[in-house]
């Protein structure tokens, strides 16, 4: 991983695209500077420097911003989707492994009632005005 961050750290179109990454999901999840900044324990400016690709973070902050927004550090450097996720939803993908671990009455359970949200999701769709 130093190997990568240094080259990062020396290119810029590297850094933009590092921090355009960051800025996209930290929308995906609807929240300001601010916000993850907290969450990261950084101020708000150096996030915008961050996602506008002015700096790249360090190793301790690149991991709590890749915990924060539910993602891998090699995806926030490099852009390589998560390998070992089925789902860039690394959130989703977490409750899916642990309900796994259920019995194969309470998984049913769960199926169905995804398969149901699914359904009114696409009636809802259905009925939008186009």
């Amino acid at each position: 991983m130093n190997n990568r961050l240094l080259i990062i750290m020396q290119d810029t179109a590297l850094r933009k695209a590092f921090g355009t990454r960051v800025k996209k999901l930290r929308k995906q999840k609807h929240w300001t500077q601010k916000e993850l900044a907290a969450k990261v324990d950084i101020r708000y400016q150096l996030l915008n420097k961050y996602e506008s690709g002015q700096h790249i973070p360090p190793a301790s902050t690149l991991i709590n911003l890749a915990d924060a927004l539910d993602t891998t550090i090699d995806y926030l450097l490099t852009g390589n989707p998560i390998e070992s996720s089925p789902l860039s939803n690394t959130f989703l993908f977490k409750r899916f492994k642990e309900i796994e671990s259920f019995n194969k009455e309470e998984q049913d359970t769960v199926i169905t009632l995804i398969d149901a949200m699914i359904a009114k999701h696409r009636m809802e769709s259905a009925m939008k005005p186009v």
